[in-house]
């Protein structure tokens, strides 16, 4: 796995983990929640895209 591909996965990660604890709070604003699956769906989206190119070495 390359650098860059583990820490797209950290950053979903630590983006979902944000989320979940948002939408668990009380009186959280809307555009707060949708920022942040924006985010992570941008970050998927790169996931993939790393996961596809072809490796260089």
């Amino acid at each position: 796995m390359s650098n860059r591909l583990y820490r797209l996965m950290l950053a979903h990660q630590r983006i979902d983990e944000t989320l979940r604890r948002e939408q668990r709070r009380r009186g959280v604003s809307p555009f707060v929640l949708m920022r942040l699956k924006k985010m992570r769906l941008r970050v998927k989206d790169l996931i993939h895209r790393q996961r596809r190119a072809p490796q260089t070495s």
